[in-house]
Order: structure tokens, then C-alpha cells, then sequence
């Protein structure tokens, strides 16, 4: 029976993610409607008025899990039979605190919207406690906005409903690459060394498959691994490698990340750089004039279209760079620590919920000195312990949090 309704109005990155992960998980139990990921400002506008139209009606369901672009109260007005549901929304991000240029820039719409979603809701469910906390202290001055008329105590009766409920990351298991010939010293010593270590601290070079059972829980990797053999020598030797995964868009701040580089580039330091994320009809100037000026230290550049690439890409990796102004968890970043890079993050926003203080900066005078320290020394970075790290991971896995996301969408069933 198909006992839980998903909506997605943005259908599209971790929006999908988390809807796919949990129509998997549900086992047949959910029934999924969603709109493509594009024209996101439309999608928050309209979404209520086509879900009304297109929700098949069912007696079967319980319970409604949605995204806060979705209007929320609009969608139960247009169709009251959907109002006897546990109905829950989850904010993957919140538009009362996201950035933007000027405050006359700011559509009070969508922030509106996001509001009264949570007064219809039932559970308000948050992906970290940055998001809720910016989400409910902002509530009374953005309702300032209003020329008049505003109402008050609206943060107070949509707190007690709502949680903290990390996102679930399906990690991949990872492709290890070293030598393992009879005389080679390091392979030795990777023999001792948990799939995530090695994954630190090797590097690919001519490819050799065999299988190779995983001897670590500790990884969070399990089962069989492919393991592509090559010679390592050259991994503690080889410059830094930066990896920046982020939307082109200004909100990652991609302006910051390169005048580092640019920096970094002028003291003579030697570094390669990987470039990722999607990018959109508008891109910010400044990776023009970056491909050209970086184009000797560029060996990735661009979305790559495939996950295994792109993991891959990621596994190579030292150190992955967020310069963000608007981050409200960090699906990228955690991923890319989980595929060995050692991160590197602004210490606002949701950084340091997640993240431990040193792997956080201040000022960019501080991003800069620590990525000159790396290139002069890449193996502080390689060599890292990464015990904190791992249990990071492990702590955004599904495999972690799958528990609570299944019961708390079967035990509203009636």
C-alpha cells in the first residue's frame, strides 16, 4: 500500500537525493510526484496549484513528506483531502537568510511562503541546526518587511514542532588505486591501512584490476572492492591538489577562492586545481578570466557528467576548498571528505556544526596561509588523521540515519 506521499517541487540535486533515497528505503510504500529542477523561482510560485491538479486522491495515505519550496498551505487548501495527513516538510535551505545583494533584491514572497508551509505543517524537519536556528530567530525581522499588520509569535508555534534531522548521503564505496608487487615497501604498509587511508594516500598511475576484501568497519566501506594497482612513489611527492565542488553562482563565493589562487599562484607555490560543480546560463565572470590566468595548474575543469568520474576526481584530491556565503549543510564537502580530501571551510554558517576547528578559516588572509602551508607541505594534508573526519561521514550516512528517517515516516501512520 502506498502509505506516504512525496512531493518534490525541485526535483533536482539534493532535492531528488533525498526523495529518491527515501522512496528506495520506503520498499513500495510511497508514491512519488514531482516537478524537473528548473525555473526554481516558478516552482515556489505555482508548484500548489499543479500538485492539486495531478495527486491521484487515495484513501491509503498517511502521511505527506515535502520539500519548503513546495506552499504548503496553499496545496491543503486547493485540496482539502489531503489536509488529514501527517504532513512534513523538510528544509533543505531557508530563503529568510539567504543572501542576496541588496535587501530590495529579496522577493518577500518565498520567505512568506516557507512561514506559512510550517504553520500547515505537522513536523518541521531541518538538515542541521544552523538552518533552523537562522530560520526561526529571523522570523520576527523579516516579518518587518510588512508595512503593516504583522503578526507576532509565529516563531513560537512552529518551534515546538520542529527537529534537526541531518541529510542522509549514500556514499560510494570507493576505488582504491596502489601497487601491490611482492617488492614494493609501500604496498606493505598499505596492507595495515583502512580503504579510506589508502584512499589518502595514493595516487593513480598505470591500471591492474583485482578484488580486494574490505577489513574495515571503521571505513564505513563494506563488501567487495575493485582496486586498480599502480605505483604510489609519486603521490608524496606530487603538488597539492585543490578540489573546489560548488554551484557557479555568487553565492559560493567562487570570487574568493580564486584571488587566493591567484596568490597563491604570484608566491611561486606549486598546485593543481579541480574545478567542479554544475553550471548555469549565467556564469560569473570571474571563471573566464580564472581558466585563462590558472589554465598550467587547471587538471579538471568543469561539471562532470558521470558520479563515478566525479567521485574519482574527488578521491585524487588533497584538500576541498568552500568559500560559501550560503551553506546550510554541504552535501559536496561532505562527500568529498569522504572520498579522502581533508576540508577546508569558512568558520560561519554551518561549517563549524559539522566540521572540527581546524578545518575552518576566519578571513581570507587565513584561507591563503593555510593553503600556502599545504602547498609547501602537501603531506600535512595526506597524512592527517582522519578518525574525526570519518565518523563525520558516518554520521550524514544513510546507513546512519536511516533508522530515524523510517520511523518517523511509519510511526504517524494510523
Amino acid at each position: 500500500m502506498s502509505r506516504v506521499l512525496l512531493i518534490e517541487a525541485f526535483y533536482a540535486g539534493s532535492h531528488s537525493q533525498l526523495i529518491d533515497t527515501l522512496e528506495k528505503g520506503l520498499e513500495g510504500c510511497a508514491v512519488k510526484y514531482t516537478l524537473p529542477g528548473k525555473k526554481w523561482h516558478w516552482r515556489a510560485r505555482t508548484s500548489a496549484l499543479y500538485f492539486s491538479e495531478v495527486i491521484a486522491p487515495s484513501q491509503e495515505y498517511r502521511i505527506l513528506f515535502t520539500s519548503s519550496v513546495l506552499n504548503l498551505a496553499e496545496l491543503v487548501a486547493l485540496r482539502p483531502d489531503l489536509s488529514r495527513l501527517t504532513k512534513i516538510v523538510y528544509f533543505h535551505e531557508n530563503q529568510l537568510v539567504y543572501p542576496v545583494r541588496k535587501q530590495k533584491d529579496r522577493d518577500f514572497q518565498y520567505g512568506y511562503n516557507q512561514i506559512i508551509t510550517c504553520l500547515a505543517a505537522d513536523i518541521v524537519l531541518f538538515n542541521s541546526k544552523y538552518n533552523m536556528d537562522s530560520f526561526l530567530s529571523s522570523i520576527g525581522t523579516f516579518l518587518k518587511l510588512m508595512p503593516d499588520f504583522r503578526p507576532k509569535g509565529l516563531a513560537e508555534k512552529i518551534r515546538p514542532k520542529s527537529k534537526v534531522l541531518y541529510f542522509p548521503i549514500e556514499f560510494p564505496q570507493l576505488q582504491i588505486k596502489y601497487d601491490i608487487t611482492h617488492n614494493d615497501p609501500i604496498a606493505d604498509v598499505m596492507e595495515g591501512l583502512t580503504l579510506a587511508e589508502q584512499a589518502r594516500s595514493l595516487h593513480k598511475s598505470q591500471e591492474v584490476v583485482k578484488k580486494s576484501k574490505d577489513r574495515s568497519t571503521k571505513s564505513g566501506i563494506t563488501g567487495e572492492q575493485t582496486v586498480s594497482c599502480g605505483s604510489v612513489l609519486s603521490q608524496f611527492s606530487s603538488p597539492l591538489k585543490i578540489v573546489w565542488a560548488h554551484r557557479w553562482e555568487h553565492d559560493k563565493n567562487p570570487d574568493l577562492f580564486f584571488r587566493t589562487l591567484y596568490k597563491l599562484k604570484d608566491s611561486g607555490e606549486d598546485f593543481r586545481i579541480s574545478v567542479l560543480g554544475e553550471n548555469f546560463s549565467e556564469i560569473p565572470d570571474i571563471f573566464t578570466d580564472a581558466y585563462e590566468r590558472l589554465k598550467d595548474h587547471i587538471v579538471h575543469w568543469g561539471y562532470q557528467q558521470s558520479k563515478e568520474d566525479y567521485y574519482q576526481v574527488l578521491i585524487e584530491g588533497d584538500v576541498a576548498v568552500s568559500t560559501a556565503n550560503h551553506e546550510f549543510y554541504g552535501v559536496a564537502m561532505l562527500e568529498a571528505v569522504h572520498c579522502g580530501c581533508l576540508p577546508l571551510c569558512p568558520n560561519q554558517l554551518v561549517y563549524p556544526e559539522i566540521f572540527p576547528k581546524d578545518c575552518l578559516y576566519n578571513t581570507e588572509q587565513q584561507l591563503f596561509k593555510h593553503l600556502r602551508r599545504f602547498c609547501r607541505t602537501p603531506n600535512i594534508v595526506r597524512n592527517y588523521d582522519r578518525s574525526t573526519l570519518n565518523e563525520i561521514t558516518t554520521k550524514c550516512s544513510w546507513t546512519s540515519l536511516k533508522q530515524q528517517y523510517l520511523s518517523l515516516l511509519s510511526s504517524q501512520e494510523s
